[in-house]
């Protein structure tokens, strides 16, 4: 599938595609995220990995247990280098609201959507 352009393109069309074909390694990852990206191609979304059959969905639905703030450029530069999350964490540029553990799973998510 490749790098996606936009978050809007991730969790639109790529996040869904991936938990449909692995429900059972999405289950695995067992939480719901709430991710809030700000800007140009950003929104809401709500990846609920802990019910019976695991979906992706525009907007705030579940009540999330972990989630995500991040300007969209940012996040961007995130998918293509994980390895950053930790550096914008830090430099207050990436909010995690909730269970701070269940960030450090979201590579899983990724990677099965790439």
């Amino acid at each position: 599938m490749g790098m996606p352009q936009s978050a809007k393109e991730l969790f639109d069309e790529q996040v869904p595609k991936a938990i449909a074909k692995n429900p059972d390694k999405a289950k695995e990852i067992g939480a719901v995220y709430l991710f809030k990206i700000a800007g140009d191609g950003g929104g809401e979304w709500t990846v609920d990995l802990a019910s019976a059959t695991p979906s992706c969905t525009t907007g705030a639905g579940a009540t999330p247990q972990c989630t995500i703030e991040v300007a969209h450029e940012d996040f961007k530069a995130m998918l293509g280098n994980p390895q950053l999350g930790m550096q914008l964490y830090f430099q207050g540029k990436l909010r995690v609201t909730g269970d701070p553990m269940l960030a450090t799973k979201l590579q899983k998510l990724f990677s099965m959507s790439a």
